[in-house]
Formats: structure tokens, C-alpha cells, sequence
């Protein structure tokens, strides 16, 4: 795939900010200024980046409760992002949605989701809505290998197909459902082939490669919005840090961990742009230092900024 300067340097400041994001984020917990339950996303940077980069602004995501990548790789300000996790007024929510509930439909963000599998659901539906309207948009689905054992899995792969729903389903495999391997939790290891039951086209990815999730899901989205063809992408990605900050990995050997990290998206794409000249080590250097400043700003903003008034409990409900 053909890469020029501007696209690659779009590519890597979002992967850097995710990295950088859920890094801070990790402090952050460390130190009791964010709260709660938070699921990070390091590691998986390159699938999100890669899928979205082929969307137009007005296209729909689904997430999960893995969802600040998704987040920031459409189009979402670093500032409320944070001050949303933080739980603040200033936050995307209001600061009522916090880390598991992330959404901004002014994005085609459509919102994490703390049910596994939940986002699926909603995607489909989203696609449904799509075709009605005629608006030519496209839905990408994210969520994780353990949500191919849902039932909503089957049934909504199952209506996308029979219906020609634009839809593009990416299954991050990070290999782990909690600390349940893929192995132990699927009988079928090779999650591409679930798609079988529905005649849907299916294909696996090297998920921590942002140009081969950009190439793969960029030919589904145009299958999706030019013939109403439904897909499924598996991406095989790996997760940095624990399932949550609760969980010390003791199920996960350090070589394991170490041949992953080998595989680094963010360096390996950068070394990638720089050995065929797309990009030079000084500009790779000074957008990492622009991005930590990015963060550094956001963090601030989020912590400096007032919670939501007790009134805001009563706001935005739906009866």
C-alpha cells in the first residue's frame, strides 16, 4: 500500500496518542486520581488506527469496554476524552460515562459498552438505520475474541447477512478473554471461519500492522457501502497490560509477552516510514514530543476541570 508523508504521520500521531493516552491513564490509577474500573488499550494501537483511517466522518464505530483507542482514532479530542474518564463536566459524557461508556455521536462515535458482545447489537441495528435512510454510510463493529461465544454474535451476523447490511465487523483477538485463552474458550481457534455459517466474507489480519488492518478493512468498507456486503475481519493484536489494573497477567508468560512486543506497531511502523523515506527519525522524534505535550494538556485540563453539578443526575434520561 502506497504511503505518503501526511497519511503516515497521521497514522503514527494516532497510535502515539493512544499509547501515550492509556499510558497516563495507567499513572493516573496508580496515584487515585482516576477512579473505577479502566480497560487499556496499549498494544492494540494499529488495529483501531488502521480500520477507522478508511471511514469518512460521517461512518458509525461501535466499541467496547476497550474503547479510548477507538476514541481518539475518530477524531476525538484528546481533552475531553480525559476529563471524561476523570469523570468531569467538561468530559464528552459530561463526565457520566467515564472509561466504559466512552461515546460522541457528533463523531459517529456510537459508545463503549461494559456488556461483552454489546457492541454488536448496536452495530447492526446502526446498519439497519443506514440502508433505511439510504445516507450511503458504513458501520465498523469492534469487539474482542470472547464476544464471538455470545449469542448476539451469531444472531446479528446472521440478520447482517440475510438483510445486506453495511457493516464491517472487527474481531480484536488479543488472544484473552479476562484471562481465558482463545484456546480454552472457542472450539474453533481460527475465528475467521465463524463467519462460514452466515456465507459471509471473512479474513484474519496481522493486527499489529496499521497498514495491513488499513488495506483489509479499507476493501470490506468499500464492499459495505457499494454492494450492502456485511464482513468479518479478524485482527490477532495483543494487549500490553492486564485486563484491567487488577489483573497481574500471572496467566501470561514474559516470553510471551516479549514476542509481542517485539512486534510493536508504533516503532515498527515508524523504523517502516523512515527505511523507505517517507519519513525522517527527526520528524518521528519531534511528533513524539508533540503528542506527550498533547497528553501532558489533556491531563491537566481533565483534572483542573469541575465535576458536574448534582442537578446533572437528572439530565439526559431516557423514560
Amino acid at each position: 500500500m502506497a504511503v505518503d508523508k501526511q497519511l503516515a504521520l497521521k497514522l503514527l500521531k494516532q497510535m502515539m496518542e493512544i499509547r501515550q493516552f492509556e499510558d497516563k491513564i495507567m499513572e493516573l490509577l496508580a496515584r487515585n486520581i482516576a477512579e473505577g474500573g479502566s480497560h487499556l488499550y496499549a498494544g492494540m494501537e494499529a488495529v483501531a488506527v488502521g480500520a477507522i483511517s478508511v471511514l469518512r466522518p460521517d461512518d458509525y464505530i461501535t466499541s467496547t469496554h476497550r474503547g479510548h483507542g477507538h476514541a481518539i482514532a475518530k477524531d476525538g479530542d484528546l481533552k475531553a476524552l480525559m476529563a471524561e474518564i476523570l469523570g468531569k463536566k467538561t468530559g464528552v459524557c459530561k463526565g457520566k460515562g467515564g472509561s466504559l461508556h466512552l461515546a460522541d455521536v457528533s463523531k459517529g462515535n456510537l459508545g463503549a459498552n461494559g456488556v461483552v458482545g454489546g457492541s454488536i447489537g448496536m452495530a447492526t441495528g446502526a446498519a439497519l438505520s443506514v440502508k433505511m435512510r439510504k445516507t450511503n454510510q458504513v458501520v465498523v463493529c469492534f469487539f474482542g475474541d470472547g464476544a464471538t461465544n455470545q449469542g448476539i454474535f451469531y444472531e446479528s451476523l446472521n440478520i447482517a447477512a440475510l438483510w445486506k447490511l453495511p457493516v464491517v465487523y472487527v474481531c480484536e483477538n488479543n488472544f484473552y478473554g479476562m484471562s481465558v485463552s482463545v484456546k480454552r474458550a472457542s472450539a474453533v481457534e481460527d475465528l475467521s471461519r465463524k463467519a462460514l455459517a452466515f456465507d459471509m466474507p471473512a479474513e484474519t489480519v496481522n493486527g499489529m500492522d496499521v497498514l495491513a488492518v488499513r488495506e483489509a478493512v479499507g476493501r470490506r468498507v468499500e464492499e459495505a457501502r457499494n454492494q450492502f456486503q456485511p464482513s468479518l475481519v479478524v485482527a490477532n493484536t495483543y494487549r500490553y497490560y492486564g485486563h484491567s489494573r487488577s489483573d497481574p497477567r500471572v496467566y501470561r508468560t514474559r516470553e510471551e509477552e516479549k514476542f509481542w512486543k517485539e512486534r510493536d506497531p508504533i516503532p515498527n511502523f515508524a523504523s517502516r516510514m523512515i527505511e523507505q523515506g517517507v519519513l525522517i527519525e527527526q520528524e518521528v522524534t519531534e511528533l513524539e514530543e508533540q503528542v506527550r505535550q498533547s497528553i501532558e494538556e489533556a491531563t491537566r485540563y481533565a483534572i483542573d476541570s469541575p465535576w458536574p453539578e448534582p442537578e446533572e443526575l437528572y439530565t439526559d434520561l431516557y423514560a
